[in-house]
């Protein structure tokens, strides 16, 4: 049964235009934002990351593609997933259409995980995926940009993420049980574990982001990284539903990866 409230065309117009006003605003504030984000100071690095690639094995630099700007997406597929985590899923279902676009406008976008490079060409095949994804497997990289982290940072706090120091994992049946939850205060973490083959802690152990980056003269700098609620943008799912009628209308996880959906 409808309880919402109903009204007039006169009623509705008059709701909207205040909202428009509000709307107005936040865009501005938005547009403030990705200046401040550009004004960043850049970060120069120097350390020699390499990374598997389609290409082979490759430099930060040589992600670029010949480009001077490279978004990084920090995919959650570790070394001991069985399967992408179905989040980043379905922010990644975006990537293809975008891709071709930002490439025409000097920009490169790529996923990196810290899984063997292997298993993500097999999980781009299966979800007929075109962007280019590398392994970061056995370097430095998922670490220093704070979105791969050990068993002994979890249990003995040694986690920081999204600009924070976690405590360190409760312990429960003798596994450690990291706290930490995908959007906030939403959805359970052990149903997305056991969606990508794992269980609570080595599911965590993992984390998503986005980090920045530009090339001139062959020097890489950092520019940008976010993570958490801050990628909450790039889930185009999540733009349409927060102008849908019912919105998010959420009750845990309802998102399947995009060829599950006839199984569920």
């Amino acid at each position: 049964m409808n309880t919402h409230t109903t009204g007039t065309r006169e009623q509705w117009l008059a709701a909207r235009l205040d909202l428009l006003q509000a709307e107005k605003e936040l865009t501005r504030r938005s547009d403030e934002l990705a200046l401040r984000r550009q004004a960043l100071p850049w970060v120069r690095i120097d350390k020699e990351y390499r990374f598997e690639t389609d290409a082979g094995n490759v430099s930060l630099a040589d992600l670029f593609q010949g480009r001077s700007q490279l978004l990084v997406y920090h995919f959650m597929f570790g070394a001991d997933y069985k399967a992408g985590c179905p989040s980043c899923s379905a922010i990644a279902d975006g990537f293809n259409p975008i891709a071709v676009h930002l490439a025409h406008h000097d920009v490169t976008l790529a996923a990196v995980s810290s899984a063997p490079f292997a298993k993500l060409a097999d999980y781009k095949r299966r979800m007929g995926w075109t962007f280019p994804w590398a392994s970061s497997a056995g370097g430095d990289f998922n670490g220093d940009f704070n979105i791969s982290f050990t068993d002994r940072q979890q249990r003995e706090g040694g986690i920081e993420y999204n600009y924070r120091r976690e405590a360190p994992a409760k312990s429960q049946d003798g596994n450690a049980v990291q706290e930490w939850e995908l959007r906030g205060e939403e959805g359970p973490v052990a149903q997305l574990a056991a969606m990508t083959g794992t269980d609570v802690a080595t599911y965590t152990r993992d984390r998503p982001g986005i980090s920045t980056f530009t090339l001139a003269d062959g020097v890489v700098h950092h520019t940008y990284s976010a993570y958490a609620r801050g990628l909450d943008g790039l889930w185009n799912m999540y733009q349409w539903l927060d102008r849908a009628p019912l919105g998010r209308n959420e009750q845990g996880i309802w998102w399947r990866r995009h060829d599950e959906y006839a199984q569920a």
